[in-house]
């Protein structure tokens, strides 16, 4: 059985021909993908890399990591948003990106230690077993790589923010797209990680000023977090 909730799939199929869409539902990652990038690029230069991004979901990350010039293979389950990932990817020409329909465990164990580094957002607070995915993201890196991970505080913050704020007041994101009780603390995303053979480098938070309208990173990690880690050599 894969590491996966249908209802989950369900509820980003239906949303999956609004991934391109700037002002969708998929503002927000639109907004912070410039950001993210400009991080993973900064602490891991993409240009000739091999990459894969794991609940890549329309391709938002994978794309712009192959117009830095990495070689990105994206992958998902959910078959309508890889659609649109490759659509957009033809459509755009980007020319150094693959998407597959494949659980992260069953690409671990076939193209173990395979990749320069691994990314993972905003997914880990969607499947029933984290842990698992942390494990397989460990295998498929190779020794000295970089593994990037985000997701979401468990503290009464990101409650307020993440939820409260923003799916029933800012109306940012659906209501409904998020279960607080699935949101993993910093604290039990670095044990999985050891637990994975995967040493924390470093973390930044990601905030939202409403006034402003804009993200950044910062040291603020109660609501949105993001994780370096690396894979020993």
């Amino acid at each position: 059985m894969a590491n996966v909730d249908v209802n989950e799939l369900a509820k980003f199929s239906e949303l999956a021909h609004r991934w391109w869409d700037t002002e969708s539902e998929f503002k927000p990652l639109h907004q912070i993908n410039p950001l993210r990038l400009e991080w993973i690029n900064g602490l891991c230069p993409l240009s000739g890399l091999k990459v894969v991004d794991v609940g890549c979901g329309g391709g938002i990350l994978a794309d712009a990591m192959a117009r830095k010039g990495a070689q990105v293979l994206g992958v998902d389950l959910a078959t309508k948003s890889l659609r649109v990932a490759q659509l957009h990817a033809l459509e755009a020409g980007t020319d150094k990106v693959e998407y597959e329909e494949i659980a992260v465990e069953d690409l671990a164990a076939r193209q173990p230690a395979s990749f320069d580094a691994v990314t993972c957002m905003e997914m880990l607070e969607h499947v029933p077993d984290p842990a698992s995915v942390l494990r397989a993201l460990g295998q498929l890196v190779k020794p000295g790589g970089w593994v990037f991970v985000s997701t979401l505080n468990r503290s009464f913050k990101s409650f307020l923010f993440a939820i409260v704020g923003a799916e029933y007041v800012l109306k940012l994101l659906p209501a409904g797209t998020h279960e607080y009780a699935r949101f993993i603390r910093p604290s039990e995303l670095a044990r999985m990680a050891r637990e994975a053979g995967l040493e924390l480098h470093s973390a930044k938070g990601l905030t939202y000023n409403p006034l402003t309208q804009r993200y950044s990173l910062g040291m603020d990690t109660g609501v949105n977090y993001l994780l370096a880690l690396r894979r020993p050599a």
